[in-house]
Order: C-alpha cells, then structure tokens, then sequence
C-alpha cells in the first residue's frame, strides 16, 4: 500500500512522541541519580575507639529522627547494592529515654556492620541517667519505620543502603519488654533480650514497663535469643521462665554470672556485646561462622568460660 500524505504524517508524529518520551524517561532517570545523598545529623562524635569490628562507628543525633540516637558505620561509601546495613532497634533499661549506660555495646555492635537505633536523644559526653522517661514500646515502631523510609529517600545518606528485610528488635530490661512487646512484627526477623523477662504479674514492675503477660510469648514468631547475667540478675527467674514456655521456636538462654548490669559498661560492651553481635550476624547475615557460638552439642558459647547455655529448636 501507498503512503497518503496524511498517513505519513500521523507515523511521522508517532515516531516523534515516541522519542519524546523515551528522552524525558532517560532524563527523569538521570536527574534521579544527581539527587544529592544528604545528611541530616545536627551532633555526632565517636564512641571508644569506634569498635573493633571492620567498620568505625559513629553515634549521632539526626533532626529526622530527635527521638532517638543512631549508631552507624562511619563510611556509609561502603555500602549499597552489594552490602547492606540490617537495622537493629533497642529499648533501654528502666525505660529510659536515652542509651547512656548502653553506648559502649551500642556502637561495638554498628561496628559490624548494622545500623543501630537506640531510644532516646544522643546522650552527652559522660552523661549519667537521663531526664524524661518512661518510653513507650512504640518508639521502637517509630525507628524501624523512619529506617525503611530512610532507605527509600533518594536524597538521605542511608539511600538503598540499608537491608530493610532484617530487622532485629532488642532490649535490656524494661527495654528488653518493649523488645518483646514489638518483636511480633512481621517486618522484625529476630529479638535479643537482655535482662529481661515477662513479670509473673505485671502489676509488680516499675512505672511505664509494658504490661505484658506470658500470653504474648504465643504471639511471638522469629528466632530469639535471652541474654541473662545468672541467678543474681533479678530478671533471672522471668527470664528462664519465658525460655522454658517458648517451645515453637529456635530460641536460646545465655547466662554469665555478672548480675542484673551485664557488661554494657566494659570497653567495647564487654562479653555481652560479642554474643549479641554473634547472634546478629548468624540471623541477619547468614553468617555461619557466627553461628556456631549456638550451634552444635555443645555450643561454642558453651564452651566459653563463664557462660551457661540452654537451647531449643536450635541445630
């Protein structure tokens, strides 16, 4: 058939629009690209030596996130595509609304490569106890979720930067309750709990502690692993009682004679910091190495001097 005048020209229109839109698809993508990665930290200062692990941390103060305190790798150049940071949410002791008894383990544990939220604003130099308090549960929601937007955010540092897919929810005490309070989220792949254990009745416990029941431990549905400092730490009988009563999942009860403090306090968080951090690496990097601390009969952690451990559903 013949072109018309008018069918050459509709075709020539059509070829027109069509290399139209593919130049404004290529331009959108590359101004999406230029968008600048930008940080929002109004504070920030290392911690120690920054951690032993491959990564030095800092910890800072992020205006998009006041609330709280965030422990991360201090070259996030590292990461992208290919290596990514899992996201580890932590309550403090007494409710308290900041992780100035936690830095130490804190920032050990970032320096592995995770990025860590802490309840609270970024404690000061030396700082002792915090003012405000107590902190709700939700707070840990509120990290996770300003985590994964983070991670979205063309123009933030944390841009695709961040394993959204595996989330921890963690910690000591009262902080550890709000750890399990949270932790049946679907978006949270496991739960470390330090110091801690549901309360036979509730009512006993200190002003703002959630007021769970051994009920919630049916609710819960990922890995956990108990941290505990032995028979004279007073969340000791809680602690094992909720081991004994979870049956369904892996879970695992490590206790170091060393008392309801733990060792938050000793240079890079003491013994403590290396079992979390172990646990960590097996749940949210797959790491196998790591992983044979709680595998095995007997586990490698087992076999550390010091440390008691029980386990169930666990290889």
């Amino acid at each position: 058939m013949t072109d018309t005048p008018f069918m050459s020209h509709t075709r020539d229109c059509a070829v027109l629009a069509a290399a139209s839109l593919l130049t404004w698809m290529i331009w959108s993508q590359s101004a999406a690209a230029a968008v600048p990665a930008t940080s929002a930290e109004t504070a920030g200062r290392t911690v120690e030596d920054g951690g032993t692990g491959p990564y030095k941390t800092l910890m800072v103060s992020d205006k998009t996130l006041a609330t709280h305190t965030v422990f991360r790798p201090n070259d996030l150049s590292v990461f992208g595509e290919n290596v990514k940071l899992p996201i580890v949410v932590w309550g403090n002791g007494v409710c308290a609304n900041s992780p100035w008894e936690h830095v130490n383990f804190l920032s050990e544990v970032a320096s592995h490569g995770f990025l860590v939220i802490a309840i609270g604003p970024m404690p000061t130099e030396g700082q002792r106890g915090a003012a405000g308090g107590p902190t709700q549960s939700a707070m840990l929601v509120d990290a996770i979720n300003w985590a994964i937007a983070q991670n979205s955010d063309q123009s933030s540092q944390y841009h695709q930067k961040l394993d959204t897919g595996k989330i921890a929810a963690a910690g000591m005490s009262c902080g550890g309750l709000q750890a399990l309070e949270v932790a049946p989220d679907q978006r949270i792949s496991t739960a470390v709990i330090c110091n801690s254990g549901i309360l036979g009745n509730p009512g006993n416990g200190i002003r703002g502690m959630p007021m769970l029941t051994k009920d919630h431990l049916a609710k819960l549905r990922t890995p956990t692993l108990y941290i505990l400092g032995g028979e004279k730490d007073i969340a000791y009988k809680n602690g094992m009682d909720d081991f004994r009563r979870i049956d369904k999942l892996p879970i695992v009860a490590a206790n170091l004679n060393v008392g309801h403090g733990g060792t938050y306090a000793k240079p890079h968080g003491g013994e403590f910091a290396k079992v979390a951090t172990a646990w960590l690496q097996w749940q949210l990097k797959d790491d196998r190495e790591a992983a044979k601390l709680f595998t095995g009969d007997p586990c490698g952690l087992s076999k550390v001097d010091g440390w008691k451990v029980e386990k169930k559903n666990v290889p």
